[in-house]
């Protein structure tokens, strides 16, 4: 007959890690911490820690992204659970992942005297990684994609006003492919999410273009493209 562990024997934490995307220089990249402890020194792995016995997941994520990012009031969601048992070598520990979507002007890395260091890593050419954060980066790119297609999600890797051209280069550097730009511009303002800024981008050395805005910048569920 099976038997349930007892709660004497089992030892089981659960942690919180933090998939935190942005788009710079023609690139989407996540924000690694560079780790001192044994035996993951100098690996890099997605910040993340144990959730505190006061806080739910989804305010340890937010915390996080506040003492790791310095960001707050962007877009974040549960990406998944991961739960091999062998997944850290320390002990079992079950993480929770969430993926988070910053502009990349308004983040200040931080870190603590926990890591060496913090730093943003373009999801092409990623360091190896620590416990089993390359099949989170994996998920994490996979979900992004496919919520860019039917969510509004871009807004949170955009500043308050922007041009469609900056709009279209978000979904070109995701998916990893260009688009049409005559064919995004008319299916995006036909979808009534945008506003006029009512004024243009200047001090570039082409035309200026024209501001826009999101009317909401939280989530709805649309199709995009």
């Amino acid at each position: 007959m099976f038997s349930s562990p007892s709660h004497d024997t089992q030892h089981i934490k659960v942690a919180v890690d933090a998939i935190i995307f942005t788009v710079f220089k023609g690139e989407l990249r996540a924000l690694l911490i560079q780790m001192k402890k044994a035996p993951y020194e100098k690996q890099w792995a997605f910040p993340g820690g144990l959730i505190d016995n006061n806080e739910a997941s989804e305010e340890a994520a937010r915390r996080i992204l506040k003492t790791q990012a310095g960001v707050e009031d962007v877009f974040l969601e549960q990406l998944a659970t991961f739960d091999e048992p062998k997944r850290d070598i320390l002990g079992r520990v079950i993480s929770i992942a969430y993926l988070a979507l910053v502009p990349h002007e308004h983040v200040q890395l931080k870190t603590t005297d926990r890591y060496m260091d913090v730093a943003w890593q373009s999801m092409k050419r990623l360091p190896k990684l620590a416990y089993d954060h390359t099949q989170v980066a994996k998920a994490a790119l996979a979900r992004l994609r496919s919520k860019l297609e039917y969510t509004n999600i871009a807004w949170s890797l955009l500043p308050t006003e922007f041009t469609l051209t900056e709009l279209q280069h978000i979904y070109e550097v995701i998916l990893d492919h260009p688009i049409d730009k005559r064919n995004f511009r008319k299916k995006i303002l036909s979808l009534g999410l945008l506003a006029s800024a009512k004024k243009k981008r200047k001090g570039v050395s082409h035309r200026p273009a024209e501001l826009f805005r999101f009317k909401e910048r939280k989530p709805v569920n649309i199709q995009m493209l």
